[in-house]
């Protein structure tokens, strides 16, 4: 029996929810429809002149314009972008520029560092001259053989994945 309960009060929820998304949708559309006539409102309010009589050719052509716009596509829904990774034949780089900016040079850098000074290989051979992980980072970006990926991302979530050595 508690079966039955269960599978009916299912029902009712589904049901329910399905008469308030369509309650949902009705108000939708009403809210849409009386901002579209506040709109034309406005557009006539601005077209018409209150020191100028309009001929009726203007008031034709005025309601002409009204119409094009009460019979425009009005988008409701506005559907999820899917953020994607941009890849290219090539190998070249699509977003932002084709050199590495400051700001990514000196993230690598420090994470490079940080990883030295934490006990990481080295691929470089150590300059005579180099004193601190970070002198060793720089000779070893200046080389272009850390194995980092850098991530660039556009606002719409797009993105490309992109190694050092593509760089200029």
């Amino acid at each position: 029996m508690s079966d039955s309960n269960t599978s009916t009060n299912k029902t009712h929820e589904d049901v329910n929810s399905v008469d308030q998304a369509n309650s949902t949708e009705k108000n939708n559309i009403e809210v849409v429809d009386k901002s579209v006539d506040d709109a034309i409102a406005l557009f006539r309010r601005t077209r018409e002149s209150k020191d100028k009589v309009l001929t009726e050719k203007e008031i034709a052509e005025i309601d002409k314009e009204c119409e094009i716009i009460r019979n425009r596509e009005i988008i409701t829904k506005d559907t999820q972008y899917e953020p994607t990774k941009i890849t290219n034949a090539d190998g070249k780089i699509v977003t932002g520029p084709p050199t590495l900016t400051r700001f990514e040079k000196a993230r690598i850098m420090g994470a490079r560092a940080l990883q030295l000074s934490l006990g990481a290989p080295v691929f470089i051979e150590i300059p005579k001259n180099a004193t601190t992980s970070l002198e060793i980072a720089m000779e070893e970006l200046k080389q272009r053989v850390i194995p980092i990926v850098i991530k660039r991302t556009l606002p719409n979530g797009a993105y490309q994945n992109l190694s050092i050595d593509q760089f200029e």
